[in-house]
């Protein structure tokens, strides 16, 4: 699918956002994180209940875990901010710290400036690419919503660690767009993501922002079935 047609769809799929919001992570340890701008990969292992993963996906928890969350996430959606500020801290301390869940962390951008904000944070590596998920999200008003976005982007990333050049390298590199976009476009054919935020757990999708209570009664759930 040429890019054209999915930027196109990704504004149709923009108008639906209000379900819920994605949500992100604070820092902590990371398996399998790719070099920036890495190319396109097939899966590279399965995780719990047959879902492939891929060789370059961003990782947050134990191998071992016996709850696998896929996440899809905009930068740009207001409700994701909300989610991650009031619901993923504490999955975070109860689930990811304690080695009963891990989460796949997947970009699902639903307007260009999310897209230009997931190239940003792929070029941050390790534990920093989770600190930069989760500062966007904490200060999403303050540069989604800036008179110039872009440039108050580029003011977070270079916290991260961004030089003014790498950060506009980043956002303008070719492959690290098209994989995205790809990944978008898996998430959508394969387990029919259409908003954010939208998790696969164990294989099973469940759509929407949820409150700290009810995400741990269904990671609980799932954790027993495991």
């Amino acid at each position: 699918m040429k890019r054209r047609n999915i930027l196109i769809g990704m504004g149709a799929v923009a108008l639906g956002a209000g379900v819920g919001g994605a949500y992100a992570f604070m820092q902590g340890p990371t398996q399998n994180n790719p070099a920036a701008g890495g190319a396109a990969s097939g899966p590279q292992l399965a995780a719990a209940g047959d879902m492939a993963l891929f060789e370059d996906d961003r990782i947050l928890g134990a191998d071992d875990a016996p709850v696998t969350i896929i996440e899809y996430s905009s930068l740009t959606c207001p409700h994701c901010a909300s989610f991650h500020r009031g619901t993923m801290p504490q999955v975070k301390t109860n689930w990811i710290d304690t080695g009963r869940a891990r989460l796949v962390y997947r970009h699902y951008p639903l307007d260009r400036l999310a897209l230009r904000a997931a190239a940003a944070a792929n070029c941050i590596e390790g534990d920093g690419f989770f600190g930069f998920i989760d500062v966007l999200f904490n200060n999403q008003e303050r540069w989604s919503r800036n008179q110039d976005p872009m440039g108050a982007l580029q003011q977070f990333a270079g916290l991260a660690g961004l030089s003014p050049e790498a950060f506009e390298a980043c956002i303008a590199d070719e492959a690290t767009i098209t994989r995205i976009l790809e990944i978008q476009t898996d998430g959508r054919d394969t387990y029919e993501v259409a908003s954010t935020p939208s998790f696969v757990i164990n294989g099973q999708r469940v759509v929407g922002a949820r409150d700290y209570g009810e995400f741990d009664a269904a990671l609980t759930e799932f954790e027993s079935e495991a």
